[in-house]
């Protein structure tokens, strides 16, 4: 008998088993507030036995059961008075198929349904249902302004509301803090997710970029909310525009005060250490503008900022400068003195060329750049005829010479013929000569010419004359050499049918 009792317990589970095996429901159904959902009941395999009434079983909690809907074959249909009044129905009044429809399902319906059969003679079967109901969370997150220097506090909140199951909440930001979420259970069976984001601000912080992210089982993807963190603080003052070249007159000075506050700063004043502002200063809101530098704006300026949290202030002192010439008037003193520089120059420059040309004709050379034709190795000058009848005066006169190594040095050798010139040309106007410019020396060939044409003509008379004497006159070649100044002349002497003497010399140093 003792070893007959573990056989009969396995006989009556597997009885029970194959019982519940022939109600055929659906295990778990999913459904969202205010839509329809569908319960499933089947008995299969009834064979000899006897399918007498059909109940379907709501349990919220366990232990607390209540009938919904009942079916009788010969009774009909029945809906107790429950929550479920007037929500609920058979799909097709059957034994063999009992299955019911909820409409606008409630948060509150969810939990376990049973379809429970009455046979004979086996008894009771069923199978059980379990119905989960789903919510979309509304969620919401939105920074809290936070005041610095307060210590830790919230600097923003996310909240997923009347979700089921709980949502889950995180964060994201690069601003020093930690955060903290609750769970508070609805009525309906919802479920409230609230999530806290704390620090200790600073001025620093704000605008600071600060995420909260979403989960929650009914949703695609998580949700996100982008936020900036607002943190409140008093103004701070900073003067700008000072270049510390505040000079008598000028007109274009000026200070700017920036104030930097949140939140923003409704109201800005200008004063100065003694109280009074200077008569030439005007003040459009942030601005100091001062129309005119003068020894009044010679003073420390003060600018206050204020906002609903409090008030700063910042300080600058100026120094106002002697001015010796017109600022206005810097670039014509600039052009003034580039000008000045540039006439310079150029008169340097004409200067010298000046300077060099009288240097070169000094040297013999005349105005176009090339050696005089008269003064290379000897400058001859030879007195005009004054006759044609062979008793004037020669064409030789005294030879001037111009030493190389000497240079400017004129040396005067007087002819050894008898026949010298009553007027002996100076040393001025031998350089005069050899500083002919071309014009003039072409006016002066143009001259001996004329005098050269004269000339033949009057030879042309004295050869007919000559010729009645049957011949020409000699020609006289002198040579002499001069061993104390270590040169020599060499005189090539031709006489003229007039009488006179043409002497075509060539002195050697």
């Amino acid at each position: 008998m003792r070893n007959s009792w573990p056989i009969f317990v396995v006989f009556l589970l597997f009885c029970q088993v194959a019982r519940g095996q022939r109600v055929q429901v659906l295990p778990d159904v999913e459904a969202y507030a205010n839509e329809s959902v569908n319960l499933r009941c089947e008995f299969t395999n009834a064979g000899a036995t006897k399918l007498t009434q059909v109940s379907w079983i709501f349990e919220a909690t366990e232990g607390q059961r209540e009938n919904i809907a009942v079916f009788n074959p010969m009774y009909g249909q029945s809906f107790p008075q429950s929550t479920f009044k007037d929500r609920v129905q058979f799909s097709q009044p059957s034994l063999e198929n009992p299955s019911i429809t909820i409409n606008k399902v409630r948060m509150s319906d969810a939990g376990k349904y049973t379809c429970e059969y009455a046979t004979y003679p086996s008894g009771n079967e069923q199978g059980t249902t379990t119905l989960t109901m789903l919510a979309k969370p509304k969620n919401s997150a939105s920074p809290v302004a936070a005041q610095a220097g307060g210590g830790k506090m919230v600097v923003a909140r996310c909240e997923a509301a009347r979700g089921k199951p709980a949502a889950n909440i995180t964060w994201t930001t690069n601003a020093a803090g930690a955060f903290n979420s609750t769970s508070e259970p609805q009525p309906d069976g919802t479920v409230t997710v609230r999530s806290e984001y704390r620090m200790a601000p600073v001025p620093g912080d704000n605008g600071r970029d600060i995420t909260c992210v979403i989960t929650q089982r009914t949703q695609d993807y998580p949700q996100t909310f982008h936020m900036k963190l607002i943190v409140q603080y008093p103004p701070t003052v900073r003067i700008e525009g000072y270049d510390d070249n505040w000079y008598m007159g000028r007109t274009d000075a000026m200070l700017i005060c920036h104030a930097d506050a949140n939140p923003e700063v409704v109201n800005v004043t200008w004063t100065t250490v003694s109280g009074k502002m200077p008569p030439t200063v005007k003040v459009v809101q942030n601005k100091l503008l001062v129309q005119k530098v003068d020894e009044s704006v010679n003073t420390t300026f003060i600018c206050e900022a204020k906002n609903n949290l409090g008030s700063n202030k910042n300080q600058l002192t100026s120094m106002v400068t002697e001015l010796t010439g017109d600022p206005s008037s810097v670039g014509v003193l600039v052009g003034a003195i580039l000008g000045s520089l540039l006439a310079l120059l150029l008169v340097s420059a004409l200067i010298a060329v000046l300077v060099m040309r009288s240097r070169r004709q000094q040297h013999g050379y005349s105005s176009d750049g090339e050696q005089g034709a008269y003064c290379n190795k000897a400058c001859l000058f030879a007195g005009k005829k004054t006759s044609k009848n062979g008793t004037g005066s020669n064409n030789n006169g005294p030879i001037y010479t111009y030493r190389e190594r000497e240079p400017g040095a004129l040396a005067e050798k007087g002819s050894e013929f008898p026949h010298v010139p009553a007027s002996i040309p100076t040393a001025h106007e031998i350089l005069l000569s050899c500083e002919l410019d071309e014009a003039e020396r072409r006016k002066f060939d143009a001259l001996n010419d004329s005098m050269e044409e004269e000339e033949e003509e009057e030879e042309d008379e004295e050869e007919e004359r000559y010729d009645g004497f049957g011949g020409l006159p000699p020609s006289y070649h002198v040579r002499r050499h001069d061993d104390e100044r270590g040169m020599y002349v060499d005189d090539d002497m031709e006489s003229q049918r007039d009488g006179s003497i043409i002497s075509r010399t060539a002195i050697y140093v």
